[in-house]
């Protein structure tokens, strides 16, 4: 009985072996089509990662040669001709605005902010930073009541720089004569979460200097 069983077994095994021959003639490329996907898939990621990081390392170049240079209108230049996208561009803009402001050109400044406040490619922190340095830049030149519209918005909860932006807010409401409202207003500032001791120290300041006691409940 065995030598009918192993006979048996025998062309069991090539019909077996038969059957999966040809599942890989037929369907063979697929497998190799999955890992030359995987490989190539990990080939370009590499490939777009290695070029972020010369973009990043060309970019980050560019800028320090540009900050380096003592002339201001030779440093404007370079500045305005380095290429950029989203956060870089807002970052050199940025630098533009800083440094038009200590050569006291503030219409070039302002349209340094304004450019990147504009800039929907840019992130929110950016754009927000650059609309809260621009209301203090332009000050009493820019409308009152365009101001706090301006820091309404940014003094928005959970918006990065409300601390700031509620002072702000004060700062206009005391010098539009509306004082109580304005120590109000700096006394929220201190009242707020993650305030920084640079803030909490001027906003306590200001208050004494007003008559009000920043430690009163």
């Amino acid at each position: 009985m065995s030598n009918p069983d192993s006979f048996i077994d025998e062309v069991t095994e090539e019909v077996r072996r038969d059957r999966l021959f040809a599942f890989f003639r037929k369907y063979g490329w697929i497998p190799v089509l999955l890992v030359l996907m995987l490989v190539g898939g990990a080939a370009w990621t590499e490939f777009q990662k290695s070029r972020a990081q010369t973009a990043a390392r060309a970019y980050g170049d560019s800028l320090l040669a540009a900050i380096a240079i003592e002339d201001p209108a030779a440093r404007s230049t370079a500045l305005a001709a380095i290429a950029g996208n989203g956060s870089s561009t807002a970052l050199t803009q940025l630098i533009v605005a800083a440094d038009a402001v200590r050569a006291k050109n503030t219409p070039a400044a302002l349209t340094a902010l304004d450019a990147v406040a504009a800039d929907p490619s840019v992130p929110q922190s950016y754009r927000d930073l650059a609309r809260l340095k621009r209301v203090m830049l332009a000050g009493a030149d820019m409308p009152a009541p365009e101001r706090m519209q301006a820091l309404d918005d940014l003094a928005t909860p959970g918006r990065p720089f409300r601390p700031l932006a509620l002072e702000q807010k004060a700062m206009v409401q005391i010098e539009t004569g509306d004082v109580s409202t304005g120590l109000a207003g700096l006394k929220a500032v201190l009242e707020e979460p993650l305030v920084s001791q640079a803030l909490r120290t001027r906003v306590s300041n200001v208050m004494v200097a007003l008559g009000a006691n920043p430690e009163a409940k």
